[in-house]
């Protein structure tokens, strides 16, 4: 695949596919997938629901191996769960039992940050995340929301190149979804980081991609590949938002 000459790759992906054995058989789920990841951009993984798009996630997070393919990161093969790729998940697993500020700096502790310096850095993306004033909170005291907003600063507390988030906001209702969006928007425009962000929605994929890589339906292809040439923030009434969202969704395969 050529390399946009005026973009500077941090990961490739090449001829990935997947499969597993289900009930004595063999099923396909990723199929010679090969795109690249452009530094400091919004990528969107669009594709219907079952299709393959948070097995892709995990395989570039270094959580399973592909049976054929490659990961490159930054031009060298990817090594297992690289620490330079960091991860939000649907489900966010916080620890019950620590505070906001326990779950955000348990990376940092783990990769044994004293704890002062680690409280400082914990203590900046807490206020990123517009969390200033709930560090001593624990998960069960905070909404769907703020609870995503806890993941997305432990994430970036570990200060990977990359971050990936698995349909984040999947479980949210409709009116705390679209605040996230705006808010992912704000501190990715602030922290410049790549974010390889997966949904099923359509809409979302174009309010917030700079690309969206559409997938088949399973066993999962590259069935086109979409830039989003409207400038930010995006006005999901405006006739051009409106003319590629009817596109893609023409262009996009039922869920099976």
């Amino acid at each position: 695949m050529p390399m946009d000459k005026k973009k500077r790759v941090i990961l490739r992906l090449e001829h990935i596919s997947q499969s597993y054995v289900v009930n004595s058989g063999v099923k396909d789920v990723l199929h010679d997938i090969s795109f690249d990841v452009y530094h400091n951009e919004f990528l969107v993984i669009l594709g219907p629901g079952h299709c393959g798009k948070s097995v892709l996630l995990r395989i570039v997070a270094g959580l399973e191996k592909p049976v054929s393919g490659s990961v490159y990161l930054e031009g060298k093969k990817l090594s297992e769960s690289d620490k330079r790729i960091g991860m939000v998940f649907q489900e966010l697993a916080l620890m019950p039992w620590r505070t906001v500020m326990g779950n955000v700096e348990f990376g940092l502790q783990i990769a044994g940050i004293d704890k002062k310096t680690r409280r400082e850095i914990a203590q900046k993306y807490i206020d990123l995340v517009k969390l200033t004033g709930f560090e001593k909170a624990y998960p069960n005291q905070l909404s769907g929301g703020m609870k995503q907003r806890v993941g997305i600063a432990r994430a970036y507390a570990s200060n990977p190149d990359i971050l990936l988030m698995d349909e984040p906001f999947g479980q949210l209702d409709a009116q705390t979804r679209y605040l996230m969006e705006e808010e992912i928007q704000r501190i990715w425009q602030q922290e410049r980081k790549t974010i390889i962000f997966v949904t099923n929605n359509i809409e979302e994929a174009v309010y917030l991609g700079d690309r969206i890589i559409l997938l088949s339906s399973c066993p999962a292809t590259v069935k086109e590949i979409y830039e989003i040439d409207i400038s930010r923030p995006r006005d999901v009434t405006d006739p051009e938002f409106l003319k590629i969202r009817k596109e893609v969704s023409e262009n996009t395969d039922l869920a099976l």
